[in-house]
Formats: C-alpha cells, sequence, structure tokens
C-alpha cells in the first residue's frame, strides 16, 4: 500500500481518551446486564466508573452511544492497511477480521458478545445499529479506496463497500436468531461467499 494510506499511531492522549471510553463502556454493560437496560441511567454508569455526568457527555451523546461504540474499529481499520497489496479488498478485510479477533484475550471477546447480544435483544439498540451500518458504508469505501487506488466516491468502490455492510447485517439478522452466536465465523461464511460473487 501506499505511504497515503499509512496512520500515525495514536498519541497517548487518544489512547487515554479510548481507555476512558473502553471503562465507561465496561461498567455500562456490567449494569445493563445486572439492572436491564431501559432501567439503567447516566447517571448509574457515571457512578459506576467514578466521573461526573458532564465527563460521561464528553464521550458519549447518549446511553445507546455507549453501546454502539467499537474500540475494535481503529485497530480494524489498521490490520486492513497491514494486509499484502496484492491482496483485494475482501480477502484483506477477511484477513484482517481474522488477525483482530485472533489476537483478543478471552475477557474481551465475551464483552464483545455480550455487547451485540445486547444490541439483539433491544429493538431500540437493533435499529440504532442498522442505522450506524448505513454510515458504515463510507468507512468501508475510504478504506477500500486507499487500496485500490481509486476515490471512495467511486461508484464500483460504492457498490462492493454496500455488499459488505450488507452481508454483516445479514449476519446480524442470522444471529439474532442464535442465543449463542459466533459472529467472527458468520462474518468470514459471509464475507467469503461475497468474495466468490454470491454464488446461490
Amino acid at each position: 500500500m501506499s505511504s497515503e494510506g499509512e496512520r500515525p499511531p495514536l498519541g497517548l492522549r487518544e489512547r487515554k481518551k479510548a481507555r476512558t471510553r473502553a471503562a465507561i463502556q465496561r461498567h455500562a454493560l456490567r449494569l445493563f446486564a445486572e439492572r436491564g437496560y431501559d432501567a439503567t441511567t447516566v447517571s448509574d454508569i457515571a457512578d459506576a466508573v467514578e466521573i461526573s455526568e458532564s465527563t460521561f457527555f464528553r464521550y458519549f451523546p447518549t446511553k445507546e452511544a455507549v453501546v454502539m461504540w467499537d474500540g475494535l474499529d481503529p485497530l480494524f481499520e489498521e490490520a486492513f492497511r497491514a494486509q499484502p497489496a496484492e491482496l483485494g479488498p475482501v480477502p484483506a478485510l477477511r484477513r484482517a477480521i481474522v488477525a483482530i479477533f485472533e489476537q483478543l484475550p478471552a475477557s474481551e471477546m465475551d464483552e464483545h458478545r455480550e455487547r451485540m447480544a445486547l444490541v439483539l435483544s433491544v429493538p431500540q439498540l437493533r435499529s440504532a445499529i442498522l442505522d450506524q451500518f448505513t454510515g458504515a458504508i463510507d468507512q468501508v469505501a475510504t478504506m477500500v479506496a486507499e487500496r485500490t487506488g481509486q476515490r471512495p466516491d467511486d461508484f464500483a468502490v460504492r457498490a462492493l463497500s454496500g455488499a459488505v455492510i450488507g452481508v454483516s447485517m445479514a449476519v446480524l439478522m442470522d444471529a439474532a436468531e442464535d442465543p449463542f452466536p459466533d459472529f467472527v465465523t458468520l462474518l468470514d461464511r459471509a464475507l467469503a461467499l461475497l468474495e466468490a460473487g454470491l454464488p446461490v
């Protein structure tokens, strides 16, 4: 990949913010599991993290946003850009996903599953993540454009990015019917089908 696609590592300030966001999310997920999503307030979460509500809102605009935030996104983009230049976008995406989840400690993997299970169980959150998927097309398009040397708004780039998000949405729908979904395996399977031209 070209140097234009490279990104500097996160600075100390950004890493500190990421750790604080992760702590807020971790305590929020614990409270949601104990008390239920609707019964847990922003004040409850702030108290658990030992921060003020105003500090909470500097990191997350809403309680919903705490669940939607995915701290793996920057790591995923970095892993995608690290894949060999000869790989096409979809194979690079598949390898990046496997690389990220293979190195996750078991506790973090459990947190990820817990977060997704919460999203699937609360109608408000399910609607929110579908909205988030729509915005994710731009993120994927930027990554694909860097790898292919095209513009993010190129029609083919956006079509491929939309397809990637589409199969991700299909995985979410499939996982909703499984109480113990293996999101990584399901997503890799969906992307493998996309890579093969979606044969049916």
